[in-house]
Order: C-alpha cells, then structure tokens, then sequence
C-alpha cells in the first residue's frame, strides 16, 4: 500500500508503484514512473519525463529530471532514466538530456550517488558506478561500469570514464580516461591502473598482469599511440579486459587520452 504524506504533492498522471513512500513536501510530476520499493524522503523534486526502476531511494533536497542546465534548451521533450537500486543521497541534481545530445540522460543499475553530486545532460552512466560527495558530471559524458568519482572532483563535457577506471578526488578530468585507469590531479593526469579496484571486484592476477603489461606498451614504449595500441592488440588479442582499452581508444571522440605526466612535469 503506498504511503504518501499528506503535504506531498503528486501530479495526475503520475504513475507510482503500490508500495511507495513519499516523505512531506515532496513533488513529484505527471510524467513521473517510479517503480516497486521506491522511497522518496521529504523535500524532493521529480519532474519530467523521468522514469525510476526499482528499489530506488531518494534523500531530501535532491532534484530528478528538472530542465537541464542548457541555454540552448527550448522545452523540447526529453527525458531521465534511473535504473534500479540507485541510492540517490542528499542534494543530488539529475538534469534530462536535450535535443542536440539525443534527448536522454541515463543512470544504470545499482548507483551510489553521494550527497551534491550533479549529472548534467545527455550523461550516460553505467552499472554501479559511484559518485562521491559533490563530484560533477558535465553534459554529454559517458561513465563506464564500476567507476568511482571522488569527492570534489569534475568530468568536463564530452567526457569518457572507462569501466572499472577511478577519478580522484578533486580532479579535474578534461580527457578521457581509459578503463582500468586511475587519474589524480588539479588537471588530471594518468596515474597507472587502478589496482586497488581491480583486486577488491576478484580480478585474477593473471589478468591484473596482463593489464598492467599492456600499460607499459601503451605509455611507456617509442612511436606513436596508434602503432602502439596496435602492437597491444596483436599481443594481447584474448585478453577481454586488454581489449576493452584498446576498443575504448580506438573508438575515440572529442577528446584526448589523460596519459602519465612525463618526467620533465
């Protein structure tokens, strides 16, 4: 049976799981889904084209799926996707995506979202990533599986943060930043792989080896990224984890890599 306080106000049209709670003074808009186990604290916001999965929790003062943050936006019909099991803590703002960037912002399954953090536009964010207090997610930027952003730090638009890779805290990301990576730094800089991680999710030392030669190759070796990547490829062809960096490189997009600061910085 859903528990709604009595101040709350929920729009017609709103579509609520049976067993929703949602604290005092919270308002949740007409095309607002959220679904089963969900539990909206006091003082918040959901508005938009804004769908929930289940077993969601959202702590006071947080706001889902209001206008993005975008000068160009012109009321366009765009929308927020939140998977399940999301925990979506205190001051956490969540815009919708816009027209020029594809219309959606998605957050996956399982997300830790600490207290101010802020995911802007068109963001595409993966399963169980985690985002410390008051980290910063501009528009367009995707954020791989099992990523981690620490507390105070910041990913400039059109961003990518690899799977598995972690940010930390107070940095400020303006490149890529490979799977597997660790990045640190007022502007950040590769810092080696993120070993820390890869041995808490049950990674095999065979495979943390692995990642870690093909590092050298990538970064420490002579000539050009490209033909490194290339012999990184051809060494390490199956390898899935190996592949997933060389893929992430080649694939490419608006911005450089974050690589290792060279002896002379």
């Amino acid at each position: 049976m859903a528990n709604i306080h009595p101040t709350a106000i929920v729009a017609d049209g709103a579509q609520l799981a049976d067993d929703i709670e949602i604290g005092p003074y919270s308002v949740i808009g007409a095309n607002v889904v959220i679904g089963e186990g969900g539990k909206v604290h006091s003082h918040v916001v959901v508005e938009g084209n804004t769908k929930i999965g289940k077993n969601v929790e959202i702590f006071p003062f947080a706001s889902v799926g209001t206008i993005p943050q975008d000068l160009k936006f012109e009321g366009e019909n765009v929308g927020c996707e939140i998977g399940d099991n999301v925990n979506i803590r205190e001051y956490v703002t969540i815009n919708p995506g816009t027209q020029g960037g594809g219309g959606l912002t998605r957050v996956g399954n399982n997300c830790h979202l600490m207290v101010g953090a802020h995911i802007a536009h068109d963001c595409m964010i993966g399963n169980d990533v985690i985002l410390v207090n008051h980290a910063t997610i501009a528009g367009h930027c995707e954020i791989g599986d099992h990523a981690i952003v620490a507390g105070l730090s910041a990913v400039i638009q059109f961003a990518r943060v690899g799977e598995h890779a972690f940010v930390g805290g107070m940095s400020g990301v303006e490149n890529d930043v490979i799977p597997f990576g660790s990045v640190i730094g007022n502007r950040a800089h590769l810092g080696g792989l993120n070993i820390v991680g890869l041995k808490r999710r049950g990674f095999s030392r065979e495979t943390i080896h692995n990642l870690r030669h093909a590092y050298q190759m990538l970064f420490d070796a002579e000539g050009t990224l490209s033909e490194r990547v290339d012999k990184v490829a051809a060494a390490f062809a199956d390898d899935e984890n190996v592949m997933k960096i060389v893929d992430f490189i080649r694939k490419g997009t608006k911005k450089s890599l974050c690589t290792p600061r060279s002896n002379k910085d």
